[in-house]
């Protein structure tokens, strides 16, 4: 589905990505996790172009997406929601949604299979982004991004702030959307909420993935966290 392979990226002439190589399979929810600077949210920037990556490639289903346009990659089917939502906030929780699908040209069907995965945003339809709650601008976020349909959805730190009962639901909807078919790459640091959804975990340190572990049988205290994310 989704495939970096010895990406090189960073900012000016400050690099992040060394050589990273990570994929994803359709139906596959990949938790990637590390410290705080390990490149986690630059990986995410380069699968959608906001950064170029200076060398390596990027592809999905085969075909090469990272010399694209930022602009031109979600319209190939890659959904993202960045860590701080970034919402048109000055915009209406309908307009927000109604962007979503202008991105794919997609119809009033898969606002309403959106609004069913989130029927509080349902409520709230004429309110401006910027005055929803933390929980619910999360909300927004996320269906924004599934409007497009997407095959592959970027998720930077989605439960971050949040209640309890928010980050069950965002649980909840990952894994209707593993079930549909949809990869998920899902930037997560805490374990609990990773190891809930996710099929593998693959830990960044210093700009590469350092190591790649199948979920199953994982446990909170497992070396692995403790090597790799420090709890």
């Amino acid at each position: 589905m989704l495939r970096l392979d010895d990406i090189d990226a960073g900012y000016g002439a400050v690099a992040v990505l060394h050589g990273l190589t990570l994929s994803v399979a359709s139906g596959e929810v990949l938790c990637v996790m590390g410290r705080n600077g390990a490149g986690k949210s630059t990986m995410l920037k380069a699968i959608i172009g906001q950064i170029r990556a200076g060398a390596g490639t990027i592809t999905l289903d085969g075909m090469r997406i990272d010399g694209l346009p930022a602009h031109q990659v979600p319209r190939h089917g890659i959904g993202y929601v960045p860590q701080g939502r970034r919402l048109f906030g000055g915009l209406t929780v309908a307009e927000n949604i109604e962007i979503g699908l202008m991105t794919r040209r997609r119809d009033v069907r898969v606002r309403e299979k959106v609004l069913a995965l989130f029927p509080r945003l349902r409520e709230r339809m004429g309110q401006m982004a910027r005055t929803l709650s933390g929980g619910e601008q999360q909300m927004l976020a996320i269906a924004r991004a599934l409007c497009l349909e997407p095959k592959v959805l970027l998720l930077d730190e989605p439960t971050e702030g949040l209640q309890p009962s928010m980050i069950t639901l965002i649980r909840d909807t990952v894994l209707t959307l593993k079930a549909e078919g949809v990869a998920t790459i899902l930037v997560e640091q805490r374990v609990d909420a990773a190891l809930s959804v996710a099929d593998r975990l693959a830990f960044m340190v210093g700009g590469r993935v350092a190591e790649v572990l199948d979920a199953g049988g994982l446990t909170p205290d497992a070396p692995a966290f403790a090597r790799h994310v420090g709890v």
